[in-house]
């Protein structure tokens, strides 16, 4: 399937961009090179900035195909530089968006129109014309394991039978492949079936501009009038009271017409932060999947099939042996994604130095990645470290009680919750019993008065970091 997005979106400057294209050439070429940045990169152009992800344009479909299996990973943490929010990076490929050229006269519009294979449904000269079906995620090439096998199965039986699980709720951690789920379904039943796949902040966007210009009634009728219903990352609209209400009355209509609802998340239904109770009792009320962490052999098996890939399109390709791709597998737990890029990383070194790099390079060219899996740091493991440091309970340290050997250990935690995490003030007050943010403030800013100074408390501080970072790593 096709992905286009209108010409007015192409070239209208958006005021609340924050990526500076520029900074992201110059720097981009900077660390892939003259060579690389010349010859690839230069040829890519910001289409369009999201909260969570960028759209941008490629020439042809081998260069984005290119791109992505050797730089995106690179291409990503440059992007992060300016924005770190943004942890997705789509394509659009520009010889493929046949509709939106103002030159095409009416008679080559219809012949485009005819030709463009597509039950998707779609509203002409609008972002949704963009769409997220991928042909090359599809339940081919989907690696099954023990922690996604009944996510896989409940996914072929929705093909096989519309409206079986109704709706169908997938949930689990990023890049665990929730994403490349959806969007095989799509795939399989676009053939057959009206199908929308869009990512619940794009439904959020276009509810907004429909709001604005007065076309709620169009987009009321195209969002209702489709047999499968796909959403990405329904978490992301928390907090938007009318458009949950939309989203409810069309999940409604499209139960009661017999559509089926597939919908993906970070979290289960309970767990959705400032979503309407009905609507998470809706969630909850078909198959409800967590797709956990991948085990080891899962994690191997994704990279010899991504490799396999990599080889039919590329069979100059030095494949890695056998100890790198255990390594990486065992390493690299965070998500496929991650191990993915890891993969991607050394075939890059190996073509451009034409050999497989060492077991010592190996763990320099990954060190970023390493150190990322081995630092996840939570919440609950903050706080975990603190009450054995001060040995308190977390009964103790989440209560009310202000004694002295119970408010400085809990300013601490709070303080480490703040700077090695990116969680936010209202998030980690949540998770101290429901502090409020202002509590938060008040212990971060207490802390950093009080290191100024105390050196016993600088001591305890580092021998916290130390426990909480790298406990994992003597683990392991």
């Amino acid at each position: 399937m096709t992905n286009i997005i209108s010409k007015q979106t192409l070239n209208k400057k958006e005021t609340s961009q924050i990526i500076d294209w520029g900074k992201f050439c110059r720097d981009t070429k900077e660390k892939l090179g003259k060579d690389i940045y010349e010859s690839w990169i230069e040829k890519l152009q910001l289409v369009e900035e999201l909260q969570h992800y960028i759209v941008l344009s490629a020439p042809t479909r081998f260069i984005r195909d290119w791109i992505v299996s050797r730089y995106l990973d690179q291409i990503i943490e440059i992007v992060k530089l300016q924005n770190n929010n943004i942890s997705r990076i789509d394509f659009i490929i520009e010889q493929e968006r046949l509709f939106e050229n103002e030159n095409v006269n009416e008679k080559n519009f219809h012949k485009a129109k005819k030709n463009f294979n597509s039950n998707i449904t779609y509203i002409e000269k609008s972002n949704l014309a963009y769409t997220r079906i991928d042909p090359n995620k599809n339940f081919d090439n989907f690696i099954v394991g023990s922690s996604n096998s009944l996510a896989f199965a409940a996914c072929k039986k929705v093909c096989e039978q519309i409206s079986c699980y109704n709706p169908l709720f997938l949930y689990g951690g990023i890049g665990m492949g929730k994403t490349h789920l959806l969007n095989a379904i799509g795939f399989e039943l676009k053939q057959k079936c009206k199908v929308m796949f869009i990512s619940a902040e794009r439904f959020m966007y276009q509810f907004i501009k429909s709001l604005k210009s007065n076309e709620m009634v169009k987009f009321k009728d195209f969002f209702r009038n489709t047999d499968v219903f796909i959403i990405d990352d329904i978490q992301f609209v928390s907090g938007k009271e009318v458009m949950q209400e939309e989203f409810f009355h069309t999940f409604n209509a499209l139960i009661d017409k017999g559509s089926q609802i597939i919908i993906s998340s970070d979290r289960p239904p309970n767990k959705l932060i400032k979503i309407q109770e009905r609507i998470k009792s809706r969630l909850s009320g078909g198959l409800v999947i967590d797709i956990q962490q991948s085990d080891l052999t899962l994690r191997t098996n994704i990279l010899l099939n991504k490799f396999k890939e990599i080889k039919n399109s590329f069979p100059e390709s030095i494949e890695p042996d056998k100890q790198i791709i255990n390594f990486i597998a065992s390493e690299i737990k965070i998500s496929n994604r991650e191990i993915i890029g890891a993969l991607n990383r050394i075939i890059s070194f190996s073509r451009i130095y034409n050999k497989l790099p060492s077991f010592v390079e190996t763990k320099i060219i990954l060190k970023d990645l390493l150190n990322f899996s081995e630092n996840k740091v939570t919440l609950e493991n903050i706080q975990k470290s603190v009450c054995n440091n001060y040995k308190i309970s977390k009964n103790e340290m989440l209560s009310p009680r202000r004694s002295r050997y119970l408010v400085r250990p809990r300013q601490i935690a709070m303080y480490l919750a703040k700077t090695l995490t990116s969680k936010s003030l209202p998030d980690i007050g949540r998770n101290f019993a429901n502090r409020d943010h202002t509590t938060v403030i008040h212990s971060v800013k207490k802390i950093e008065k009080l290191l100024k100074t105390d050196e016993s408390l600088n001591n305890d501080l580092e021998k916290l970091k130390n426990d909480i970072l790298y406990s994992k790593k003597d683990e392991i």
